[in-house]
């Protein structure tokens, strides 16, 4: 039934749905689900068995339904991730209390959002983000950032710029991190196991005085943990933005002061 439909009639459905202006026909017995249900169902379906696990069959079954009482709610496949991704999108406790918070801490806590976001949903990293259907949830989360850079001197170009490099930052951090813990199940070996069969190896490179500066490296150089990892480069981050802004206030000073 979903690929009967066009993409363009895929997204109109979806924005309908998200925004609460598309009725279920009305033939037959009423429903015994609701969209929440399907929708919870089937987010919790991709996090326990990935993205690819997901389609209309599997989500009835977790709900020991038919599956074409599903299509009475959500027309197919397609709709119901728009509706998943907006879900796990609804802002946290933190959206209250950073609402009037400076932009610093408003990146930051976006930031450090979206990482724990992505490590709930795993499948998260496998879906496309460059062109979403916007939500209310999504949109909800792009207003608080975007207010989080409010009089600030930069264009709105630039406020885009720094959103799409903040999530940059986290996806590619957190697509790293998903990877590692994946390929542990997937080869059978664990990380010391991995290294330990490499490491004589290694040491005749190291030993070999063709990589000198590497071989003076200390032993734990690549022993920081996930968390301190991202916390440092998120800092990097924010002290880039903080740099600009200072320039641009050093600018403006300098051509007040003429």
């Amino acid at each position: 039934m979903n690929s009967e439909r066009t993409p363009a009639e895929q997204l109109r459905r979806s924005m309908e749905l998200l925004w609460g202006e598309w009725v279920r026909p009305s033939r037959g017995p009423k429903p015994s689900l609701n969209l929440e249900r399907i929708v919870d169902a089937a987010i919790a379906l991709a996090d326990r068995e990935g993205i690819e696990a997901l389609s209309m069959r599997r989500v009835a079954a977790e709900l020991g339904a038919g599956t074409m009482s599903l299509y009475r709610h959500v027309p197919g496949k397609a709709e119901l991730l728009a509706l998943m991704l907006d879900k796990v999108s609804e802002l946290g406790d933190d959206a209250d209390r950073i609402a009037e918070a400076g932009w610093r801490e408003v990146v930051e806590t976006a930031a450090r959002g979206s990482y724990q976001l992505y490590q709930r949903h795993p499948w998260l990293i496998q879906v496309n983000w460059t062109r979403p259907v916007l939500g209310p949830n999504i949109l909800a989360g792009v207003e608080l950032f975007v207010r989080g850079l409010r009089g600030l001197d930069i264009t709105d170009q630039e406020r885009v710029s720094i959103m799409i490099m903040v999530d940059g930052y986290v996806t590619g951090i957190v697509r790293q991190r998903i990877q590692n813990a994946a390929v542990g199940e997937e080869t059978g070996l664990t990380d010391e196991e991995f290294w330990s069969h490499q490491y004589p190896v290694l040491v005749k490179a190291m030993e070999s005085g063709d990589y000198p500066y590497m071989a003076a490296m200390s032993d734990d150089a690549f022993g920081l943990g996930w968390d301190e990892t991202f916390e440092f480069g998120l800092q990097r981050v924010l002290d880039g933005i903080a740099a600009l802004l200072d320039s641009r206030a050093r600018s403006a000073a300098t051509e007040s002061g003429r």
